[in-house]
C-alpha cells in the first residue's frame, strides 16, 4: 500500500470540515439602523412642547372697568347748584341783551296793547317806521309806535300828520292834531332817535310832549302780546 492516496484523503477531509471564513460586515449595513432613527429625532425636535403651552399664563381678554365712586348728598347738591347758576346766567343774558318781558299799564297803545297785557320785545335788529316799541322815559316804561327816524321832518296840522311832506299809513287811524303839543312843528328828528306817538292819539304822553326818543332808551320792538285780562 502506497503513501500517496492516504495523504489526498486527509486533505479533502480537512477541507470539508474547516468552515469558510466569515465575511466582514459592510459599513452601510452597520449604520442603517441609526439612519432610520434620525427622522424620528427631527420630528421630536420640531414638535412643539405641549407642556409649556399648558403652563403659560393666559392673557386676560376682559376689559378692565373702573369702579364708579358713589355720589354723596353733597355731590348732588353741588351739581344741582351749578345747574341752577348756569340756568340763571342764561336767563339773565337772554333778558338783558336779546328779549324783554314787560307788563303794560295804561291804554296809550290801545287797541293793540291793552292794560295788563304781557308784552315780549326783541332787542336785536334795527327799528323801522310803523313798528310798535317799548321805551323808557323818566325811568318809566312806555309803549308807542315809531312815526319817523333821525333826519326826518314831522309836521302835524289840523288836517293830520305828515313825514317829509308825505302822509303816513296807519292801521288804526285816530284824529291827530297839534292841540296840547309842547313842541313846535315842523319838527326835525335828531340823529340816533325816533319820533314816537301813541296809537290812542288823545293821550299826549309821547314825542309830542317830550320830543324824540333816543335809541339807547328803546327796549326793542314788540313781537308777542299775551292777553291776561278778559280771557
Amino acid at each position: 500500500m502506497s503513501d500517496t492516496p492516504v495523504d489526498v484523503s486527509m486533505e479533502e477531509t480537512q477541507s470539508e470540515v474547516m468552515p469558510e471564513p466569515e465575511k466582514a460586515m459592510e459599513p452601510d449595513m452597520v449604520n442603517e439602523p441609526e439612519k432610520a432613527n434620525e427622522p424620528e429625532k427631527v420630528m421630536e425636535a420640531e414638535k412643539p412642547k405641549e407642556t409649556e403651552k399648558v403652563n403659560e399664563p393666559q392673557a386676560d381678554t376682559k376689559p378692565k372697568t373702573k369702579k364708579r365712586k358713589r355720589k354723596t348728598t353733597l355731590d348732588y347738591a353741588i351739581e344741582f347748584g351749578i345747574k341752577i347758576a348756569v340756568t340763571a346766567i342764561c336767563v339773565w343774558i337772554l333778558c338783558a341783551y336779546i328779549v324783554g318781558i314787560h307788563v303794560n299799564h295804561g291804554n296809550s297803545s290801545y287797541p293793540m296793547i291793552k292794560d295788563g297785557d304781557l308784552v315780549i320785545t326783541y332787542r336785536l335788529g334795527d327799528l323801522h317806521e310803523g313798528e310798535e316799541i317799548a321805551y323808557k322815559h323818566d325811568g318809566k316804561l312806555r309803549f308807542g309806535r315809531i312815526v319817523a327816524r333821525g333826519g326826518d321832518v314831522v309836521d302835524i296840522t289840523q288836517t293830520g300828520i305828515t313825514v317829509n311832506g308825505y302822509g303816513i299809513s296807519e292801521e288804526v287811524v285816530y284824529p291827530t292834531t297839534p292841540d296840547g303839543a309842547k313842541i313846535k312843528f315842523p319838527y326835525t328828528v335828531p340823529a340816533n332817535s325816533v319820533f314816537v306817538m301813541n296809537d290812542f292819539r288823545t293821550d299826549l304822553t309821547d314825542s309830542r310832549t317830550y320830543g324824540a326818543i333816543s335809541l339807547e332808551d328803546c327796549e326793542g320792538k314788540v313781537v308777542i302780546i299775551l292777553r291776561r285780562r278778559g280771557i
